[in-house]
């Protein structure tokens, strides 16, 4: 007879066979799919392939579809679950959920828009290029001249996207066309397009570039002079025809803004909050949670208006924050200056203050960067890219600037804790640090989680006891309470039939901001279903994981210990956020 101990080491020496075994599995696709996609090379912070583009082909995606398959086949078919341990287990999951929602969504591989004010390849470039494609010495400038000479299979590729989206009738909503025109114009305009005088956003990040390398100063001219011809010969030409492409395509455009134009949209619609929230909460209750959540925190700002003294009820405060002038910077160049400094100092001081609530912080560096004039117009008011993870590229909190109207005072500061820290900086970068995970969990991208976790930061900051004033703690419910607004006009949208003028609407009657933002907030929405859900369903999972941590642990319960727990596994759907929460707080919070 084998005495129990030896059973059980046995039993522990096969889990460990085979988690070794799955991890091997999980790298090897990763490395794969990798070595795939030139530009996440790039982003990686890698040199390999730097001088091409992903190719994004219809043929292109079919045969990803088939490798989708075959890993997931290979996964059931030659791993056996029961005898991984608890984070390989974690890992298949996550693994299998993942190739599962990929195959669900080949048949609708068109149905989305490839090219919106939103971004597309016609801004992806140039934000590439500037942001990602690094020049250390004169092999990455020759690459970067490759990759310049790429863009035409870049938009040749997007131009078949569009025509095939649009055999489908999928075509963007008609007040797209003209956002994007304008884009468009914006990046080939300059030396070496025209004699305006100043260089296109291209050329002069290139000549930066260049001009930092020890090279002979004949070799760097001769440099950018093949630049300038890529940027002619091949940049100029590819716009122009994806051009050409989007003007016929305006005039087949409508007025129809919701995915139910879609064939098959209520089903498109449907799968697209599933991938969104992470939930099977259906369009009705999602909307309903939005209506509720309006009116509560409207009843939260009534108790500060209250609190001030303000000689009106919220509809006037609501007014007087849009209008009032101590409450936006000069919209000049020193004021956006003034906006970026007094940014950072936040930042800074948040920083200072994350022992609070954290026993780890990023180390990755962070920085924070106005938008680029080529994209400003269309492009959100704030936004966290990434840094690499091979390399020295920090993280980086984008402020748009083009209108400081938009960009009101009172909103500052939740703006900063949810891009930045302890925001999506805190979560992303530290995701990207974890050691000991697979690394497709290092990089996996849920909206609910990111999202959710980064309006909790905005929350989690007031209980550190930041928003010391009352306006910007009003800012901070003013952000709250777009989030759950979304709920209501996304749904509204794209389930109810609502037009765009109705969703318009029911913003400028419940939100503090402008009629001009709300106008972005809601043509972002048509053209990205469903993501704006995501942002106040994540936020209500993690509150109340929180809360039941906290009642259940009691006197052992540690704030840091619970975000440790979110954060310590990358990102997780919410219904495996729940239970690794769960198991957690059974083994006592530690």
């Amino acid at each position: 007879m084998i005495a129990p101990f030896l059973v059980s080491l046995q039993s522990q020496a096969a889990e460990n066979d085979e988690s070794a075994r799955i991890a091997a599995f999980f790298e090897e696709v990763h490395q794969a799919a990798v070595a795939r996609w030139p530009e996440w090379q790039t982003s990686l912070g890698l040199k390999t392939n730097n001088d091409r583009w992903n190719d994004r082909s219809e043929a292109r995606g079919i045969k990803e579809h088939e490798i989708r398959i075959r890993a997931l086949t290979r996964l059931r078919r030659d791993f056996d679950y029961a005898k991984l341990d608890s984070a390989a287990q974690l890992s298949y999951r996550l693994f299998e959920r993942s190739a599962e929602l990929g195959i669900a969504w080949f048949p609708f591989r068109h149905h989305w828009y490839p090219v919106t004010q939103m971004g597309g390849p016609h801004t992806r470039i140039p934000s590439f290029l500037t942001n990602r494609h690094s020049v250390s010495g004169k092999a990455d400038a020759e690459a970067y001249i490759k990759r310049l000479d790429g863009v035409a299979m870049v938009m040749d590729q997007t131009i078949d996207r569009l025509n095939r989206h649009a055999e489908k009738g999928i075509i963007a909503p008609r007040f797209v066309f003209p956002k994007v025109l304008d884009d468009i114009d914006k990046v080939i305009s300059g030396a070496p397009f025209d004699k305006s005088g100043a260089d296109t956003t291209i050329l002069a990040d290139f000549v930066k570039k260049v001009a930092a390398l020890e090279l002979p100063d004949a070799e760097r001219a001769a440099l950018v002079t093949r630049a300038e011809q890529a940027l002619l010969n091949a940049v100029q030409p590819a716009y122009a025809r994806l051009r050409e492409t989007l003007v016929a395509l305006e005039q087949r455009a409508t007025d129809d803004d919701g995915v139910w134009k879609f064939p098959d949209g209520d089903a498109v619609y449907r799968l697209a909050l599933y991938s969104r929230t992470t939930t099977d909460l259906t369009p009705e209750a999602i909307h309903d949670y939005g209506l509720a959540e309006v009116m509560r925190i409207h009843g939260e700002m009534r108790e500060i208006v209250k609190a001030i003294d303000f000689d009106g009820d919220l509809a006037a405060f609501f007014e007087f924050i849009r209008h009032d002038p101590t409450n936006f910077y000069p919209n000049t160049d020193p004021g956006r200056t003034a906006y970026l400094a007094d940014t950072k100092a936040l930042i800074e001081e948040m920083d200072r203050a994350l022992p609070l609530a954290f026993h780890v912080k990023p180390k990755a560096e962070l920085v924070v960067k106005r938008v680029e004039p080529y994209r400003e117009k269309t492009a959100n008011i704030g936004f966290y890219r990434t840094p690499a993870i091979y390399g020295d590229r920090p993280g980086m909190y984008y402020v748009n600037l083009y209108d400081m109207q938009q960009m009101p005072k009172s909103h500052m500061a939740g703006l900063a804790y949810h891009e930045a820290i302890p925001g999506h900086h805190m979560q992303m970068a530290l995701a990207q640090e974890l050691k000991g995970l697979p690394k497709f969990r290092r990089f996996a991208r849920y909206t609910a989680y990111l999202e959710g976790w980064a309006l909790y930061a905005e929350r989690l900051a007031k209980e550190m006891g930041f928003y010391r004033q009352p306006l910007s703690d009003f800012g901070r419910l003013a952000w709250e309470l777009l989030r759950a607004a979304r709920l209501v006009v996304d749904t509204g949208i794209h389930h109810r039939r609502w037009t765009r003028a109705q969703a318009i609407a029911y913003l400028d009657d419940n939100l503090p901001s402008s009629h001009e933002s709300n106008r972005k907030s809601i043509e972002r929405y048509i053209v990205w279903p469903a993501q704006a859900t995501a942002y106040k369903i994540g936020m209500r999972k993690i509150l109340e994981l929180r809360q039941r941590a906290q009642d259940r642990l009691g006197k052992a319960y540690d704030i840091r210990a619970f975000h440790a727990a979110v954060l310590g596994n990358g990102g997780l759907p919410l219904n495996i956020l729940d239970s690794v929460i769960d198991r957690w707080i059974e083994t006592g919070g530690r």
